[in-house]
Parts: C-alpha cells; structure tokens; sequence
C-alpha cells in the first residue's frame, strides 16, 4: 500500500493492517477505532472528524518511516462526539474490541457493531423527543415509482406508490433524514425530488421485488403481504425490502419492533406538496424551525408519541368525512368535559416514550431506567383505560379496546428492577431486586455483609467445641482458616483438616469455610453475571410483547393529540368545524392561528368572512395595499380547511368546509439562488404546478402572481390563470386570489363566479390606518407610498415619488396604468408616464429657483463647488473648502 502524499512504499504495523481491512469495508464513513480506552480516527478520517469535533489533530508512526494522521476522543465521550459528526452529515461505523485484551495475546479482534448515519439512529443523544427521524427508500419502476419511510427510533413503517410528483409529495411531507435509491438514477432524482436531501445509492439487485418481497414476510412472520394491504403494489415492496437490507448493512439487526406496514393511499389524504408546505410555515418559519410555525402553535402534546403523531397528522390531513367526525367527537368531548380531560391528561403525562423503549428492547439497549418508565407508563396506562371505559362515550370506549394493560409485563417489572436503579447500566450491577433469584440474594449478603458472616460461623463454631480463643484468619496460601491454640486441639471436631501447625496454634479448613470462600472471592463477578443474566432475560419476555406495546404507544399518541386539540381549543375560543360533500366553504369571523397567539396584549386579531363554492362565487379577488394583510387572510384560509380535516376545532365563529383533496399556495416568493432560478422562475414553476394538478375539490390561494415581472407580463399572466381557473372544464377549484393589479377587478363583469373584495384601509392626516377588514367590491388605490413612509424610506424619495404619482394622475385620472390592446396607445401612455416624471422635474426646478443665482455671492458660491472634484478631496481638503465658503457668505 502506499501512503497517500508520498511515493513510497511502507510495511504497515499489524494495528494498522487491521483498521485499513475493516476501513476497505466502509470506506464512506468515518471510522471510529476503538484503541484501549480510546475511539481513533486514521488518515482522511482523522482530518476531517478534528475539524468537526474541533479535537487536536496529531500523526503517529505507521510501519518503516511513514506516519499517520491520528485523531482520537475517550470512549466514554462518545455520547458528546457521535451527534456533531452525525449532524454534520457524516456516517460513522462505530468499531469495537471484540475481546478482554487481558485474555488475549498479540492483538486484539475488532468489528464494526454499528454504522449510525443520518437515517438510521437509535441513541437518545440523536433523537429529538417529538420528531421522527425517517429513512425513506426510492425505487423507480418501469411503470411508477415506489417510496417506503422507516423510523427504527419507534418502529413505524409506511409505503406507497405513484407518480414522481406525488412521491415528492410525501417526501416533503414526512422529511427524512436520509434516502436510499438505485445506483445510476442521479439525474431521475435530482430532476424528480431536487438536491436538498441527504442520499445514498445501493446496487440495483437491492430493489429485487422477488427478495424483498420474501425478505418482508419474514420480518412480519407472514406468508404473504395481503393482510397488510401492499400485496399488489410491486414498487413500493421493492422500496421496503430495500429498507430493511440497509438495516442489515448498517449492523441494525435487532428490529423486532418493526412488526407491521402500512400504506399510503393518496385517495385518504388531502394533498399538500412542499410548496405549500412551506408557504403555510407549517413546520418551519424562513427556513428555520421556530415557535411560530404552525405545527409549534399547534402543539400541546404531554408525550413524545403524541407529538410525533399530531406533526404526521399535520403533514397529512384526512379526507374520509367520518373519521374527521370521530376525531372531533373525542376533542369536543374533552372541550365540554374539563374534568375527564384533566383526569385524562394526568395519565397521560405519566407515560413514557413507549415507541421508542420498545426499538431500545429490541435492539437489546433498553437501560434500567428506561425499563423502571416503561413499568410506570404501564401502571398510567391501566387508569387511563380505566377512566375511558367509566365514560358513556363510544369513542372513549373503543379507544379503551385498543389499549392493553400487560399486567403481567408490569407486574414482573415491578418485581424484578429495583424502583431507583442505583445504576443505568446493567453492566455496573445494583439493579435487580431483591428477592428475584437466592442466589444473588446471598452473594449480596455475602459481599455486603461478609465481615459479619465470619463472625457469625466463629461464634458458632466456639460455642459448638466449647473453644473460647477460637478465632477466623485469612492467609493468600490457603484462603480463610480457623486457628485453635494448643491448649484446645483436643477439642476440634474430626470433620475440621488441618492445614498449617504454629508453634503455640494449629489452622484448620473446613467445607462451609471453603464454600464461604469461594463465595466471597468471586461474589462481585457472580453477582454482576447474575444480574446481567436475569436482566436479558426480563428483555426477552418483554420484547414477546413488543406488537401490543406499540399498539398502546399509538392509542395514548391519539388521545394525547385530542388533548392537545381540545387544550388550545378552550385557551383560544375555537370552534367545532361542520364537514360535508359539497362545494361550499363558509367560514365566519376566521382567525388566522399563529399570528392571533403573536399579537401585543391588548390588540385583537382582526378576524373576516369567506365565503367560496362552485356555482356563484368560486374564485374570490382580493385588493388592497401591501401590509393590509391578504396574505394573512389567504393563510388563515387554508390553516383552518388544514385544522379542520385533521380533526381539530378551527379559530372562527363558525365554519362550514366541503372537504377539500388538494391545497394549493402560491404566498410569498423567494429566489432559489443555487439552482439558477429567480423569483419569478420559481413563482411560475410553483403556478404551473398547481393549474396541472387541481381537481374540482381543490381550494387555490394565490397572492400577486406576476410580480416578480413586468407590470404588462404580470396583469395578463395572472388574467390568463384566473381565467383558466374559472373556465376549466372539470375541476372549478375554488380560489382566493390576492392582487394589487385593480384592473383585475375588470373580470367580475366578464366572469360570473368571480367576485372582488378589498381589504379595507383609512387615510387620516395623509397616513394610514390598516382596518384589516374584507368588503365587497374592488378598489383602486395602492397606497404603496404611504407604506414606503412607513417602513423608514428617506423622506427625499417619498417625496419625489409623492410628485410623481401625482402627475401620474393627472395624465391617467388613476394611480393605475391600465393595458390597452391598442399598442398606439399603450405607446402613448408609456410616453405620458415620461411626461410626469419632467413635470415633476419642473416642479423641483421651480423650487430650485427660489435661490436667486443671479446674487453674486451666490454665484461665488457656486463656481467654487463647481469646480470641485469630490471623489479626490481629502477630509481635510474637504474641511478647508468648506470653512473658505463659509468665509465667501460672511457666515
């Protein structure tokens, strides 16, 4: 081998041999080498981790005159170092000693147990409590492509198939950490889903349908896949296969927990793709994660689970009327029943991350401690199922069904595992009770009491012989003895063996000595051994049920939600949404939910009316200033048909919503820099997106389509995409469009399911007042000026664009400069709208001329600052010129 910066050749030490042969087996990884009581880094490895780690980097000797790059923390610091290489996007194989060194001559074996990589993590240190960690893996079909997430952290399991964009859909929707996909479909994926995701590709013959499909089976221990509902979808098994053969590559083959799959059936869920995931601010605000997105407003959760689950509830709203009706049963019942919500919700504070103690028992990495919450978390789940089954409520009651108690995990639990473990790792001991094996029982006595046991059997055995000197010693050569003095050794029982003669004593051995001693000498290791025995067999009986334990996880993640639902529904005075098949939305008095919770104390959020269906008002046009906010009102909109279809009640005086399929945004705009697009490139790609997807149950919002272009490109863009909203031969989506092009206001009279509304304003004193309230009909002034004086603009510019506009008027009657067919009088108009400037010019000019220039010293004043050249002037130049016109007006 040679090294890399150099030509020659080196004989490598045996260590090194060792680390370069596992290293060759993950080479895109970082390899943590476990050296005594250190974890090494080597060569790139050790390079790159010192930079992230911020560890020091040093070299070391490797073979005849060549070095190493050498980067290393203590083990016991793993817990600190793995998240910072994993969270900066590195895998790394974890690589352990395999043997005691000190039962080992020459070097010790080593192996990768694990390689942790940013979709497959299962320490605590990796997991944020209310956020699946997904690995997601892509197949592409020859007919459709296949998509399967995976979160080992709890289990769950879900597949679909479809379309690349609807693919897209779901990878937004759920975010994974990490996707997998065939080798040598770079461009398919890059073009299909972008390049913001964190991949990794594996060999075609991984997506074998007829492997995965037999691999699938027997992790469920099933004979086909039917039961779950996937049997006929071929490239979505392709993708789950592929899942669990990476599980086995990374080392993670304790996955027991993984007992079931579930489908993905775009006919259930309502359809948010990432624009509008990201329009809404559904989880995140500008790009980053923060207490005023959605899901945070949203959120009062007491659990992990529960948490975890309201964000997938979030990300994929219901469209089956009945469920959302059950949903909302349970939520009203705990809005009206404040009493059996408070009792509910003591329970469920109680209980633990159920889902992911059951992937640590699998896996064989439950602690102690963990395993003392799970007990606890049993004993809230008994009551709370309890308090559900006292209620007359039908929906309580099957929630109840769902939950098993396993009262026999808990009770053996209870029995085995110490209340307060005096140690979270089995290794150091001190966490069976007592009273679960005699055995351990007596060697705790044994290794806690062994002083007084002694003296127990001396004192016995004295008065048994009747020797009063006899006493207990202990030598290295033949362990514990009883000395006798000569004066007695007729005494001593004939069971007794003598070992050693004194001049004045002799010592004796005995059986019970001899079993005593083994006892003792070997106490702290048995007594280790016995724990950890006792210990994994706990684990075995528990993981028998690990499928009813994630049950129970996904019934308390459930009321937990409704809880939540029914907690911000009471502290915000929300309402019960009505639900049906139709085309109507009517919603009273909205309120938009995150900026309502945002508002100084003392201001009230201001809240409005909308009113969409299919036959008189289907698309709605919105005018009126910026700041106004109708980008809150389409927000607002669309959050409450989102609050509504997951089940929530909804920030309004009442709210009537046909179920929607697809929530279309275009809200905001924002340059994708790094792929070359503009704003305007990204606001038409996310247009064309929505206009080739909607269906008749879609709900639009769009807010000033055709901005980011020219006045002329952007009134007949946005003409054309209301016009082809209105006259779609299928699908009459209904729409909120927001715009400050009021000629829009025009295509009330040519179209007659679009209406105009504005956002109210006042002018008082030359400023104004935003009303944020929606009225009828349309309105003409944009009031753009007074939101430039508003938000700090130099008072010079205000002023100059004061004067302008009004000569604008002038020349127009309106601040608007409307299109015409007629490229004659377009031209004239642009020309006119160069005659206002000049006009305004004039007025400047006659303003100037108030300074008599015809005055001498003016005139003096002038020719000196007219033959200045102030790029070149120094600051002392500069002082001097000005203090010599100071002298010029006698100032």
């Amino acid at each position: 081998m040679i090294m890399a910066g150099t030509d020659k050749k080196y004989v490598e030490t045996p260590l090194m041999k060792q680390y370069y042969q596992i290293k060759s087996v993950h080479p895109d990884a970082i390899l943590l080498f476990r050296v005594g009581d250190f974890y090494e880094t080597f060569g790139d490895d050790a390079i790159k981790a010192s930079g992230i780690l911020g560890i020091t980097l040093t070299r070391r000797a490797n073979g005849s005159a060549t070095f190493v790059e050498l980067a290393g923390f203590p083990y016991h610091a793993i817990d600190t170092y793995l998240p910072k290489l994993v969270r900066a996007g590195e895998r790394v194989a974890i690589c352990e000693q395999l043997e005691d060194p000190k039962l080992v001559k020459g070097l010790v074996k080593r192996g990768v147990i694990e390689l942790v990589t940013p979709g497959v993590v299962l320490g605590d240190n990796l997991l944020a409590n209310k956020e699946n960690v997904y690995l997601a893996s892509v197949y592409f079909g020859r007919q459709t492509t296949g998509v399967a997430f995976l979160d080992i952290s709890t289990g769950e399991f879900y597949v679909a198939e479809g379309p690349d964009n609807y693919i897209d859909k779901l990878l937004s929707n759920l975010s994974p950490k990490e996707i997998i996909y065939q080798r040598g479909f770079d461009e398919r994926f890059r073009q299909a889903f972008g390049t913001n995701y964190y991949t990794y590709k594996l060999d075609d013959w991984v997506f074998s349908e007829e492997l995965n499909r037999e691999k699938l089976c027997k992790q469920f221990g099933t004979q086909s896949l039917k039961g779950f509902g996937i049997d006929h979808i071929s490239a979505g098994i392709s993708a789950a296969g592929a899942i669990l053969y990476y599980l086995e590559f990374t080392e993670h083959k304790e996955i027991g927990h993984i007992a079931s799959i579930s489908r993905i059936d775009q006919d259930d869920y309502v359809w948010i793709d990432k624009f509008t995931i990201r329009n809404l601010e559904l989880f995140t605000t500008n790009g980053s994660r923060d207490r005023s997105s959605f899901a945070n407003v949203m959120d009062r959760t007491l659990t992990p689970m529960g948490g975890r689950l309201l964000k997938r509830w979030i990300a994929m709203p219901i469209r089956d009327i009945g469920r959302i009706n059950r949903r909302l049963d349970v939520v009203q019942r705990f809005v009206e029943d404040s009493d059996l919500a408070e009792a509910v919700g003591e329970q469920v504070s109680l209980i633990g991350d159920l889902e992911r103690i059951a992937s640590r028992i699998a896996a064989a990495r439950v602690t102690p401690r963990e395993l003392v919450q799970l007990k606890n978390s049993l004993a809230a789940i008994e009551l709370l199922k309890a308090i559900l089954e006292s209620t007359d409520d039908g929906n309580l009651h099957r929630l109840a069904a769902e939950i098993d108690v396993l009262a026999q995990m808990r009770l053996k639990l209870e029995r085995e595992i110490y209340p307060d473990p005096a140690n979270n790792q089995i290794q150091k001991g001190g966490v069976i009770a007592d009273g679960v094996n005699p055995e351990l029982d007596d060697l705790r006595r044994i290794a806690l009491h062994g002083k007084d046991v002694l003296q127990q059997i001396q004192q016995r055995e004295s008065e048994l012989t009747g020797i009063p000197s006899l006493k207990i010693g202990y030598n290295n050569i033949f362990g514990y003895f009883i000395e006798v003095r000569n004066a007695h050794k007729e005494k001593v029982p004939d069971t007794w063996i003598r070992k050693q003669t004194l001049s004045n004593a002799e010592r004796y051995i005995t059986e019970e000595l001899k079993e005593y001693e083994e006892k003792i000498l070997g106490a702290e290791d048995r007594i280790l051994t016995l724990e950890q025995e006792i210990y994994n067999a706990l684990i075995a009986f528990v993981s028998q049920s690990l499928s009813q334990l994630l049950r129970d996880a996904h019934a308390v993640a459930r009321v937990d939600c409704f809880l939540s639902f029914a907690r911000i529904a009471r502290e915000r005075n929300y309402v019960r949404p009505e639900l049906d098949d139709g085309a109507r939305i009517d919603i009273e008095q909205g309120r938009h939910p995150v900026i309502e919770t945002l508002m100084p104390v003392g201001e009230k959020y201001i809240p409005n009316d909308i009113r969409l269906d299919d036959e008189e008002q289907q698309i709605v046009m919105i005018t009126g200033p910026n700041m106004s906010g109708k980008s809150a009102l389409l927000r607002q909109t669309a959050l409450i048909i989102l609050m509504a279809q997951m089940g929530s009640f909804v920030p309004a005086r009442r709210a009537h919503i046909g179920v929607v399929d697809k929530i279309f945004t275009r809200v905001g705009a924002s340059d994708n820099i790094s792929q070359g697009e503009s704003t305007f490139m990204v606001e038409m790609l996310e247009s064309a997106s929505i206009l080739n997807n909607i269906s008749d149950r879609s709900i639009v919002l769009l807010d000033e389509i055709g901005r980011g272009t020219s006045t002329y490109d952007g009134i007949s863009i946005a003409w054309a995409m209301v016009e082809y909203l209105h006259n779609h031969p299928t699908a009459h989506a209904r729409t909120l469009f927001a715009t400050h092009y009021h000629e829009l206001n025009e295509m009330e009279k040519m179209y007659p399911r679009v209406k105009n509304y504005h956002v109210t304003v006042k002018e008082m004193n030359n400023t104004i007042v935003f009303l944020r309230k929606l009225e009828r009909g349309g309105t003409e002034h944009s009031f753009g000026i007074h939101v430039a004086k508003m938000a700090g603009m130099p008072a010079s510019v205000v002023s100059r664009a004061d004067e302008i506009l009004k000569n604008l008027v002038k020349v127009y009657g309106t601040d608007e400069i409307v299109p015409s067919k007629s490229p004659k009088l377009r031209g004239r108009k642009q020309a006119s709208v160069k005659d206002a400037v000049e006009e305004a010019d004039k007025g400047a000019s006659m303003q100037l001329s108030m300074f008599q220039l015809d005055d001498p010293v003016l005139v003096q004043i002038r020719d000196q600052i007219k033959g200045l050249d102030i790029d070149s002037l120094t600051p002392l130049e500069a002082l001097n010129k000005l203090n010599e016109i100071k002298k010029i007006a006698g100032i």
